[in-house]
């Protein structure tokens, strides 16, 4: 064992995953903290990824427990704690992946879609953490919370009004939750991805945006990510997963309430993008730019 993996210390610990099996994302943490040598719980909506992943953590060596539930219900991921607590005598990690949003201008929205918006981006996250916490404590070890959020949740995130609010208030609510569990050892903090893939971030668009970016053609989409993300490379799932490997082991173990932000750069441009043109950084296209946009007859 190297010193990176000694230092971790991830093998042999227990840690649900809600949203674990079908998200692009999920699926590769779940197996990501199985080949750490972690027993994983995880639940998801998608019930052929429930079973396919267990056939995948097996093939590893790992031991999973896999439920189908949807957390929009408050039962079902209640049922899935029980089982949780029924079948494991420790709990030590908790992920919180699941989230979601359709993009619409909030006067267009219902209220319905708005109490949906919040339940998944937001009030799950406050009854798994209800339901975690106390299996963490009665273990006397200490633990690690990661809950996502996104970087919707610290700006004006125009078409998402309700999602960003919903994960503005996962983030403070971890915050929160990192000095009321200071003392059990229990660390909670968030990660905030931006354009890493995502299945859930590729529903939320406007089926026009697809085909109006279809229409360009990749190309057109690798030169607007250099616009706007830093590293001119968004980050990949293996980022995210890195970020969690990282919040769940004790590398990490004197950090608490504090959000992770892997999105390439794009939480410290915050709006200045790199434009063509000559315009270089700026909020808003200059002449250079422009003047591509809409040339000039003659």
């Amino acid at each position: 064992m190297g010193l990176l993996e000694a230092h971790a210390g991830l093998a042999g610990k227990v840690a649900v995953v809600v949203g674990g099996c079908g998200e692009i994302q999920g699926r590769a943490i779940t197996l990501a903290l199985a080949k750490a040598g972690v027993t994983v719980a995880a639940c998801d909506i998608d019930e052929p990824a429930v079973g396919a992943i267990v056939t995948e953590v097996e093939a590893l060596g790992g031991r999973i427990l896999a439920t189908h539930a949807d957390v929009a219900d408050p039962a079902a991921l209640d049922a899935f704690y029980d089982r949780v607590e029924a079948e494991f005598d420790r709990l030590d990690i908790v992920v919180n992946l699941v989230g979601g949003v359709k993009r619409s201008l909030f006067l267009e929205t219902t209220r319905e879609d708005n109490a949906r918006d919040i339940r998944l981006n937001y009030g799950y996250v406050i009854d798994s953490v209800r339901r975690a916490a106390p299996l963490i404590r009665k273990g006397g070890r200490g633990g690690s919370i990661i809950n996502f959020t996104t970087i919707e949740a610290h700006r004006g995130a125009a078409t998402y009004a309700v999602y960003a609010g919903a994960k503005a208030a996962t983030t403070n609510f971890s915050r929160a939750m990192a000095v009321e569990l200071g003392k059990d050892g229990i660390r909670v903090n968030l990660i905030a991805p931006d354009t890493a893939p995502a299945r859930t971030s590729n529903q939320a668009l406007y089926p026009a945006d697809f085909e109006r970016l279809a229409a360009l053609g990749p190309e057109a989409l690798q030169e607007s990510i250099k616009f706007y993300v830093p590293l001119k490379e968004p980050p990949g799932v293996d980022d995210i997963v890195n970020g969690v490997l990282f919040l769940a082991s004790d590398l990490s173990k004197g950090i608490s309430g504090t959000t992770l932000h892997i999105d390439g750069g794009t939480i410290a441009a915050l709006g200045f993008l790199d434009w063509p043109g000559g315009d270089s950084f700026m909020p808003a296209p200059l002449g250079g730019t422009l003047a591509r946009l809409f040339p000039q007859d003659g």
